[in-house]
This record gives C-alpha cells, structure tokens and sequence, in this order.
C-alpha cells in the first residue's frame, strides 16, 4: 500500500532542508510517495540580504514548492524539519501552522502519521523543545505521532534523541552529529506507522 508524505521544512541557511532531503530518501525507500516542501519566507528581503548563507540557500531552493492546503489532504504522512528559536519553532514555521486551521476545523488532518526534527547552533539549544512544540499542534489535528525513539540502534549514533532527528550545526554552517542514518530510518518508521493507520482505517 503506497503512503503519500510530505516532508515540511524552514531552513534559512540549508541544514533542515538537508535532513529533509534525508528525509525523501528514507521514505522513497520504503517505498513511499513523497513531497518535499518549503514553508513561506517572512524574513524581509534585507534581513536576508544581509547574510550571505541565507541569501545562496534561498536562492539555491527557490525551485522548492512551496507547501499548500492541497498538500495536507493529499499527505497520510508528514515529516516537519524546523530550526530552534528560542526553544520553539522558527516563526515560518509557526505561521504555517497557523493556517491550518481550515482544514482542522473539517476534520481533514485528524489520523495523519506525523514526526518531527531540529537544529540549533549548541547541543543544549532546544532542539528536543522545538520537537515537542511541533507534537503540541499536531495533537490538537489529532494525529498520530511517530517518534523514533530508540527503535534502532542508528538514534544513539546521531546524538539520542528520541522525540526526533536533532542536530547541532557549528559555526561554520556544518552539521556536527552525522545524522544522516537516523533520519532516513524516522522517514522509513513514520511510513511504516502510517501504512498501518491507512490499512487499519480502509
């Protein structure tokens, strides 16, 4: 049974939207259809102007759709990739969530399968809190979240976190854990759990 998901990012300088392409292979490979999607920017032009790594990344991905309620409905699955601010959700992350009132109101995001990942420039950045406040939105749709825990060994290797992939990014704009494997196998358990909702729903 085919699962469609739909991998929902922020990313302003490129380190989610790399998990989230980790994210697509996981998922393609257990056999998925899946979408990768960006969030609208809300950082004026300026501010992005002003730092040359935002400016490339935007420029990189402005090929990237950009995520529309079509998408949720079509999803039985997500996977949201937010950076940490303050220990929460960056703010084009929130203000996507926002929006998605409509569609909770009908009923149409109740049962999707979701998981949820992070970074932030320190290991103690709020990473696992920006993960939990991802979750916190998604019980209220009513969906059903699928964390990695410590289903595979791969989590330990990538830092431990079982709420979600989490990884912290150095000075320089590089990934320090090597969380490349724990990802893909969130991406490949959030699939499974779905196939069994959809199935157990059908």
């Amino acid at each position: 049974m085919s699962v469609n998901v739909a991998i929902i990012y922020y990313s302003s300088t490129g380190t989610n939207y790399k998990m989230a392409q980790m994210a697509a292979e996981g998922a393609k490979a257990a056999g998925a259809e899946v979408k990768v999607l960006k969030v609208p920017e809300l950082a004026p032009e300026a501010a992005i102007a002003s730092n040359p790594a935002w400016k490339a990344h935007v420029e990189a991905t402005k090929d990237v759709p950009t995520v529309t309620p079509g998408d949720l409905e079509w999803a039985d699955a997500f996977i949201f990739s937010s950076p940490s601010r303050f220990g929460t959700v960056a703010a084009q992350m929130k203000q996507f969530l926002d929006t998605t009132g409509g569609l909770w109101a009908q009923g149409k995001l109740a049962n999707k399968v979701v998981s949820a990942m992070s970074s932030a420039s320190n290991a103690h950045g709020g990473q696992e809190q920006t993960i939990l406040s991802i979750y916190t939105s998604m019980y209220h749709w009513g969906a059903i979240v699928a964390a990695p825990g410590y289903t595979d060994p791969v989590t330990f290797a990538a830092g431990g976190n079982p709420y979600g992939t989490s990884v912290t990014v150095d000075q320089n704009g590089n990934m320090v854990e090597d969380v490349a494997d724990a990802v893909k196998h969130q991406a490949k358990r959030t699939v499974q759990v779905a196939e069994w909702v959809k199935k157990g729903l059908q």
